[in-house]
């Protein structure tokens, strides 16, 4: 016989199935169309399901805003897990991540995307296709500049952070905060657009009166420009292969 705990439970994620529905679809629009919507609905059902299970009304959030925090992040995590990027493209990355990082340093400015081309001895055209890849594979967050296997991963907080781990979290966002305000202001401002704003590539190509193409190169650009910049916290160099 069910229990009115159980009762409530299972009236709360019935109540919240279209929530799931929402999140995913506003998510859908920020992922590579490699990224099924099936799939993300049943990640946040499984988020939904925890939440129901873990929600405590006394801690004062809401069961809604709460719930749509843990759908979100099982569905992020599940595409994490899917990494559907091949390693030619993690490669190409940290390639130019590292030629951005010599240039950068040699000239101690700004570097431009056609000096980042020649040092890496490729065509201007080629050097796009490499940044635009970069990235299609980098849409979650901030600290997703670095692919899940780098030492970058290593400095973000696990389940249960030691005090030094999170210090060291601390300080690697610290770090890269003030990466972001030292971009270019229109790589700076793609940023904020996409990760602050929560708006797509066909939203913030409206906002800047760019083709979305546009839009996919100066992120891209963006984050090996912050990968490059991050390099003494990640241990990147042009030895990795």
């Amino acid at each position: 016989m069910y229990s009115s705990e159980l009762l409530d439970r299972n009236r709360l994620v019935d109540a919240h199935v279209p929530l799931v529905k929402r999140i995913a679809y506003h998510l859908l629009g920020r992922l590579p169309s490699s990224v099924q919507v099936d799939d993300l609905i049943q990640a946040g059902v499984v988020g939904l399901l925890e939440a129901a299970q873990q929600y405590d009304a006394t801690q004062g959030a809401s069961f809604e805003t709460y719930a749509g925090i843990r759908i979100r992040g099982a569905m992020l995590d599940e595409v994490r897990r899917s990494d559907w990027t091949p390693r030619s493209v993690h490669r190409n990355a940290r390639r130019v991540s590292e030629a951005m990082r010599l240039v950068e340093n040699r000239l101690g400015r700004e570097a431009q995307p056609a000096e980042v081309a020649a040092e890496l001895g490729v065509s201007l055209d080629e050097y796009q296709h490499m940044v635009s890849d970069a990235a299609s594979c980098k849409v979650l967050s901030f600290e997703d500049i670095f692919e899940p296997d780098s030492e970058g991963e290593d400095l973000l907080p696990g389940d249960e952070p030691s005090p030094f781990e999170a210090l060291q979290s601390d300080g690697f966002r610290a770090a890269l905060a003030r990466e972001v305000g030292a971009l270019p202001e229109r790589e700076r401002l793609v940023m904020s657009l996409y990760y602050d704003d929560e708006l797509n590539l066909r939203e913030i190509g409206e906002v800047l009166g760019v083709s979305e193409s546009r839009v996919c190169q100066l992120h891209g650009q963006a984050l090996v420009r912050l990968r490059a910049r991050m390099s003494d916290w990640t241990g990147h160099s042009s030895e990795q292969k």
